[in-house]
């Protein structure tokens, strides 16, 4: 009886240890609640907390940009549907040549890189302000024009 027990240890032993293993987890559900009536964030669009941030960070540049449709041009253009447009477009605007003749197209990508230096993305331009360092804060900012402009 121990000879057996001696030969079929090792085997015993490894029966064992493949039965206290845990298998590997399969796939699991994520419940997102909101509150009642609350739409849900499409598909690849931006995120609500992104937005708001946005909204917030977007106070800095409402001294000299309007975002609501069909608003006035103040010191600077009216941002509202900006993204997809040329830049020197905004009816009523009176630009700098070299945004003018500058040849981009607001594209998000764009966009980012204007606000983080203008005068190093277009030299000649009059925004005076912008430089904005932050990318997040760009991103937000960014994402909230797109929003605003979307709905």
């Amino acid at each position: 009886m121990k000879a057996v027990l001696r030969a079929s240890a090792p085997v015993l032993v490894m029966a064992l240890a493949a039965c206290g293993t845990d298998p590997a987890p399969g796939p699991t559900e994520q419940i997102v609640v909101r509150e009642p009536g609350a739409a849900a964030d499409p598909v690849g669009a931006p995120d609500s907390g992104l937005i708001a941030s946005g909204k917030a960070a977007f106070n800095s540049c409402l001294a000299c940009h309007g975002i609501d449709e069909g608003g006035a041009n103040k010191v600077g253009p009216n941002l509202h549907g900006i993204i997809g447009q040329a830049a020197g477009s905004v009816d009523g605007f009176a630009y700098s040549d070299a945004l003018a003749s500058s040849g981009i197209t607001w594209t998000k990508e764009e966009l980012d890189s204007y606000i983080a230096n203008p005068a190093a993305r277009v030299p000649g331009t009059t925004m005076m302000a912008g430089a904005i360092t932050d990318a997040g804060r760009r991103e937000a900012i960014i994402a909230y024009i797109e929003d605003v402009s979307a709905n």
